[in-house]
């Protein structure tokens, strides 16, 4: 069946083609979602009248794609999985785990969209998702993934550092008191008694 696509649908093609589709998929699915319209005179004639401004958007739609790959592109994802001793995911990455952690960064892209490397990742190690965008436009991103247990380490190690230097400190404060200092008045007021005491012994010795 023959039909004029009404907006973009994704690995059919874009606003204001015809294409040729199943009947069941075209009845059951893109004209009731309105993403599309038999194709005959009265349809073609519609499209024709709209062709200006269908390639105003399409022109819109180039540019915005060019702009989303360099952002992409300029990204890297790091995923922190559970995984065994040998390398191996305790389950899978999948291409809605990517488009979650691209949403994080404030870019949206549909998962079914993003491409990996046989449709999943099952182990550690750094890859390549390709990423569709308009057009035959399309996107090359970083994803690297770590095992869970590499971070959880890490802020245990941080942890035990900043405790050593408060235990020093803590320690000098403790002994720091232990050590008194005799007031000078208390040493004025005892150096004339025993210069005293020391004259009386001198004049009962010469007695």
């Amino acid at each position: 069946m023959k039909v004029i696509l009404n907006q973009d649908v994704y690995n059919l093609g874009e606003e204001g083609d015809v294409c040729e589709v199943a009947k069941g998929y075209a009845r059951n699915y893109l004209i009731p979602q309105g993403y599309a319209v038999l194709y005959n005179k009265q349809s073609v004639a519609l499209f024709e009248s709209r062709k200006a401004a269908i390639e105003k958007r399409k022109e819109e739609k180039r540019k915005e794609s060019l702009s989303l790959k360099e952002k992409i592109q300029e990204q890297e994802i790091v995923l922190e999985v559970p995984s065994g001793d040998n390398g191996k995911l305790f389950g899978s990455v999948t291409n809605a785990n990517v488009a979650e952690a691209l949403k994080a960064l404030g870019i949206t892209v549909e998962r079914k969209k993003i491409e990996l490397p046989e449709h999943n990742i099952k182990a550690l190690g750094t890859y390549t998702a390709k990423i569709k965008l308009y057009g035959d436009e399309s996107a090359e991103l970083k994803v690297i993934i770590k095992s869970d247990k590499e971070e959880s380490a890490a802020p245990a190690e941080k942890k035990a550092k900043a405790e050593v230097p408060v235990k020093e400190e803590k320690e000098e404060n403790e002994e720091s008191p232990a050590v008194e200092e005799v007031p000078e008045e208390k040493v004025e007021e005892t150096a004339p008694e025993a210069e005293a005491e020391k004259t009386e012994e001198t004049e009962e010795q010469e007695q």
